[in-house]
């Protein structure tokens, strides 16, 4: 079976999931994974689809149209095969949360950091919270520890980081439940 990656971005407003999922449903197409968010008021979405007999992107003709006539930007893309469903990640899965002002200079710090350590970020989300006046950067990260790793040594490592971000940072350890 044939996967694709699906993105719509525009201006965010209600009923945007709704016409992008009708879509698909009417096209017979099977939603693999999907990630919805709004980013700065811009309304963001990836999905990972299938198609049963459709093998390339101009077999869905203008399927998509009505959502950008509705002001959203559509991108598709074939996916290489092997890449369309999750990988097995082994090793201990942790939440990482930084909360400081809102400055330039937060996220590369805490992503080298977690690079250098072999930790493979699995999820990552920022968002301004807080009022105008006193905006507060908010910064959470899924993320995958290697083999032999403790979440005590990750700790450390980003406690480093607090005093020179001026920001606070904290980790702790997330276990899977199996349903």
């Amino acid at each position: 079976m044939t996967h694709f990656a699906l993105t719509i971005i525009g201006r965010d407003h209600p009923g945007i999931v709704a016409k992008v999922t009708e879509i698909l449903y009417r096209l017979g197409c099977n939603i693999a994974d999907s990630s919805c968010t709004i980013l700065g008021g811009q309304f963001a979405m990836i999905l990972i689809l299938s198609h049963p007999k459709m093998q390339s992107n101009e077999e869905f003709g203008t399927s998509f149209a009505p959502l950008e006539a509705d002001g959203l930007s559509v991108f598709l893309r074939k996916l290489q095969p092997g890449g369309e469903s999750a990988a097995e990640i082994d090793g201990e899965i942790c939440m990482i949360s930084v909360y400081g002002s809102d400055k330039p200079g937060i996220v590369y710090p805490v992503a080298k950091i977690l690079g250098d350590m072999q930790i493979n970020i699995t999820d990552l989300n920022t968002k301004l919270v807080g009022t105008p006046q006193r905006p507060v950067y908010v910064m959470m990260i899924e993320a995958v520890l290697p083999a032999g790793l403790e979440i005590e040594e990750l700790s450390s490592a980003l406690d480093r980081l607090k005093k020179d971000l001026q920001v606070d940072i904290a980790v702790r350890s997330i276990t899977p439940v199996e349903l």
